[in-house]
């Protein structure tokens, strides 16, 4: 498999969802390796304070579950900034759903914005990127996405569609000169965590995943997973029969014994 690293000579860095977490740490370690960086996310006021002053990242709000914000979004980018050479497609949510008593809008909020989120983001940059045989294009999906987890059935399937997502573009844009990378972090160290009852081992800071990110997207290639003594742990777990991995997860996140599990409160990036 052909690697095609990102090139600041394509032209600027465009990440979503930088008005905190992994988006605005990796905006910042971006810009501190030479990139210009745009940033996006819904709340102008949110992108300024992530901007810390950075004279690099420049803040255009855009939301991504809106297929015109996100056109006028890219529009915008190419005509004050330049052309756009990468796409950290990392905008999302976490929503946990109670699967004993499921709420479908919970399911179609996390798909416009984890799933659809990016085939906006395709749609807006892919056939300026085929056309100049130049660009990246980075999907930020989950560990979520290798298997089932308790309260992420909504959350986990968009990570597991993203992955599936990365792999077809990766198989046809190939040979168009465009590079497509694939993340799959296990817990970072973000707000949404909190929604989370079971354990959570081996949890990373915004920080030290911007970095794997901003390596990864350097070095080209396919996908970055860390952090790796969890995510490849996680990787062996989901290959086994589903008769042994099943129960194996549901004793492991606390969900296998006798004793009725929280049921999930609340809702968070």
């Amino acid at each position: 498999m052909a690697r095609r690293p990102a090139q600041q000579a394509d032209g600027c860095a465009w990440v979503t969802g930088a008005s905190s977490g992994i988006g605005a740490a990796l905006s910042h370690e971006l810009a501190d390796r030479g990139w210009t960086v745009v940033t996006s996310a819904r709340g102008a006021d949110a992108l300024s304070m992530a901007r810390r002053g950075a004279a690099a990242i420049h803040p255009i709000p855009a939301d991504v579950s809106d297929r015109d914000s996100v056109g006028a979004a890219a529009a915008r980018i190419r005509a004050e900034i330049g052309p756009i050479g990468l796409v950290v497609a990392n905008a999302g949510v976490y929503l946990p759903v109670d699967a004993r008593a499921p709420d479908a809008s919970l399911y179609r909020r996390t798909f416009d914005v984890n799933l659809m989120g990016v085939a906006h983001l395709l749609e807006a940059v892919m056939p300026d990127f085929v056309a100049r045989r130049a660009g990246h294009f980075h999907i930020v999906s989950s560990a979520t996405g290798f298997g089932g987890m308790p309260t992420a059935s909504a959350y986990g399937a968009s990570k597991a569609a993203l992955i599936n997502m990365a792999e077809s573009l990766k198989i046809e844009l190939e040979r168009c000169g465009v590079g497509v990378s694939l993340s799959t972090p296990g817990f970072v160290e973000t707000p949404a965590q909190d929604d989370n009852a079971f354990p959570k081992p081996f949890m990373v800071s915004p920080q030290q995943a911007a970095v794997r990110i901003a390596d990864a997207v350097a070095r080209g290639g396919f996908e970055t997973t860390f952090p790796r003594r969890f995510t490849w742990l996680l990787k062996a777990i989901y290959a086994l029969p589903k008769p042994l991995h099943i129960p194996l997860i549901r004793r492991q996140t606390g969900w296998g014994g006798d004793k009725e599990p929280p049921a999930p409160t609340k809702s968070g990036r």
